[in-house]
């Protein structure tokens, strides 16, 4: 029997939970978890340019749909990772493009438990929970777990003292046995429960530790399970994922505006952003970042070595372009929606010629730093800005013969992604050249000494991180790190 999408919305609440998808044959397709049902679950049914591919098909197929309530956004956070496993709809699988799976550790067994996050799961004895699909959510729910089931993170080496987060009450002291190995594993036996949805059935086990304490007039720990039960009472006021829902709605609304005032028939689902850096014309680089839907994927970042000398920005420009639209690198990556080029009309023209050289139509616009202007080349462009949009937007757009500046107000979201898109291939560009610049300085210096190889090289910068640091080392520290013989060969050098 076909339902009536629209009346069954209005009877979703707005509390946090779990809501399905499910298909013509009341089959789950999708599982998600929301701050506010309603709002999220209303999402997919409403008319947007913004929705990808993939999540236009999964709207396409859903024929019903069910919720979940919870009492707090942590506990959504957590069934919807256990209902997944249980179900494995489809398109969780399908539309995990931008997401990296996080799981959280526990190795019980051991003799200092510690609680991790790891990628790879290991068949290690270790209890792991998840996968979840963004760390920042789950990251967020463990600090406010932590506070009530304190647990420690030593997993590198375990300190001779107890630490700060002991001294804040976050973690259980075993280092000067602060806490029994005994009370600190039941402590973790009740965050895995939590973890693993048992919420009400932990409730009831520390009510009854509480009132035995009570009884045997052991009122300092009655006190530690009563803190425990209002604590876990109050994580329903904690927010946990709503703001990174509002900032995904955000990024939606800028992709559909920057589409709308440019004229495009769709929104453009890869951005490609550019830029060049150099220090006074050396070691010169460029930078390509790649945007999917309006969040960066970095396996498709790139970096590019430049050929020209000198201090040449607009020559750097069009070599970077050409050696990204170059035959065997179009076949390789793809073509982007938009290229979005760091700098204003020089930069974009040059960006433009070398595009034009290799006869291409790629839509192309620079972002001006000084007033964050959005700059558009006209000639022969596949841009045809729409007047009456950039009006409702009350920008403030500048015509000439050859390009149009279109300044938005700051707090526009199109102006917040190009702006993320800009800074991010920035510092993508600055990174690649300080790698540049700190092997030429280790190259140049670590060369004439005989003996210095590329391992005693990295050793040292790990170390020591600037060559200053290890000409002033004294020779027993640089023996201890590298060996007498290698320390002797750079303090010679030195001296």
């Amino acid at each position: 029997m076909k339902i009536d999408i629209n009346k069954k919305l209005s009877t979703v609440p707005t509390s946090p939970g779990v809501y399905f998808h499910k298909d013509k044959f009341d089959k789950i397709i999708y599982i998600g978890k929301a701050a506010n049902l309603r709002n999220r679950v209303r999402q997919y049914f409403q008319n947007s340019k913004t929705k990808d591919v993939k999540t236009q098909l999964l709207v396409s197929e859903i024929a019903d749909f069910d919720w979940i309530t919870t009492d707090t956004e942590i506990d959504a956070l957590f069934f919807e990772a256990e209902l997944v496993r249980r179900y494995l709809p489809k398109y969780n699988i399908l539309l995990r493009d931008d997401k990296s799976l996080i799981y959280i550790r526990i190795n019980y067994s051991n003799k200092h438990p510690t609680v991790t996050y790891t990628r790879r799961p290991l068949d290690d004895g270790a209890k792991y929970f998840g996968p979840y699909n963004s760390a920042v959510p789950i990251k967020r729910a463990l600090i406010y777990l932590r506070k009530i089931f304190p647990y420690s993170t030593h997993s590198a080496s375990i300190p001779k003292r107890v630490c700060l987060q002991y001294q804040l009450g976050l973690c259980p002291g075993l280092e000067e046995n602060k806490t029994s190995l005994q009370d600190y594993r039941r402590n973790l036996r009740r965050l895995m429960a939590y973890l693993s949805g048992d919420k009400r059935k932990l409730i009831k086990e520390i009510e009854l530790d509480m009132n035995r304490a009570a009884k045997s007039k052991d009122y300092e720990l009655a006190a530690v399970f009563r803190n425990q039960l209002n604590d876990l009472r109050s994580l329903a006021n904690q927010i946990i994922f709503s703001d990174k829902e509002n900032q995904e709605i955000s990024k939606d609304q800028a992709l559909a505006g920057l589409a709308d005032i440019l004229g495009f028939s769709k929104i453009p689902r890869r951005i490609e952003g550019y830029d060049i850096s150099h220090m006074q014309g050396t070691n010169n680089v460029a930078s390509m970042v790649v945007f999917i839907n309006g969040v960066p994927d970095k396996t498709e970042y790139r970096r590019f070595k430049m050929i020209l000398p000198g201090n040449n920005d607009f020559g750097h420009m069009e070599e970077v372009i050409s050696r990204r639209l170059s035959p065997s690198n179009v076949a390789k990556w793809h073509l982007p929606d938009l290229f979005l080029i760091d700098g204003g009309k020089g930069q974009l023209s040059s960006a433009i010629k070398a595009r034009d050289k290799l006869g291409h139509k790629t839509p192309m616009i620079g972002l001006a730093k000084r007033d964050e202007e959005i700059i558009v080349d006209h000639r022969g462009s596949m841009i045809t800005l729409d007047q009456s949009k950039l009006q409702d937007l009350e920008a403030y757009v500048k015509t000439n013969d050859y390009f149009s500046t279109i300044l938005l107000a700051k707090s526009s979201p199109i102006i917040k992604l190009l702006q993320r898109i800009r800074d991010e291939s920035h510092r993508f560009a600055v990174s690649y050249h300080s790698v540049l610049k700190l092997k030429g300085q280790t190259h140049s210096i670590f060369n004439e000494i005989d003996g210095i190889g590329p391992k005693t090289r990295k050793l040292l910068m790990r170390q020591y991180k600037t060559i200053d640091a290890i000409s002033k080392a004294n020779e027993t520290e640089l023996a201890k790190l590298i060996g007498a013989k290698r320390a002797k060969l750079i303090k010679l050098h030195y001296n």
